[in-house]
């Protein structure tokens, strides 16, 4: 499915896409205590995925950040400090959102990286912790490239 799906009377959640060549479709929301999102958003020119929960919160996350922060075990490893710092993807791009089950979006990135599910929860926590995800990731960042 392309382009922007409209939302429905029957509680469906709507995943936009600004750009009519990336792959997009729609989802359903389910009953759950944490937040739900009620649009997705790729810009590809801000090189943003905008999404606004219904707890009223909005956030733009960079495609940057989103894959520096994958969910995937490449990316956090298989326990607590096997973490991978990844680097060089100041440029990535992303390809295609793929709505997984009522419960997350898998991210297909222009570098050939398509695994790890960001789920809602850790799409609201990357939005919600942002800042201090970010400043901790720049900050091993210069410890490598210092070493």
């Amino acid at each position: 499915m392309r382009g922007t799906v409209s939302p429905r009377r029957t509680g469906a959640y709507i995943l936009r896409c600004s750009n009519p060549g990336v792959q997009c479709g729609a989802y359903t929301g389910a009953v759950v205590s944490e937040p739900v999102p009620t649009e997705i958003r790729l810009r590809r020119t801000s090189r943003v995925l905008e999404v606004t929960f219904d707890d009223g919160s909005r956030f733009e996350l960079p495609f940057e950040y989103l894959r520096v922060h994958s969910p995937s075990a490449e990316v956090k490893g298989h326990g607590p400090g096997q973490e991978v710092l990844v680097l060089g993807k100041e440029n990535v791009g992303i390809r295609a959102v793929e709505p997984v089950g009522q419960y997350a979006v898998k991210l297909v990135f222009d570098d050939g990286h398509d695994t790890g599910l960001y789920t809602w929860k850790y799409l609201h926590e990357l939005g919600r912790e942002r800042a201090e995800k970010w400043a901790r990731y720049l900050a091993r960042k210069a410890r490598a490239s210092s070493s």
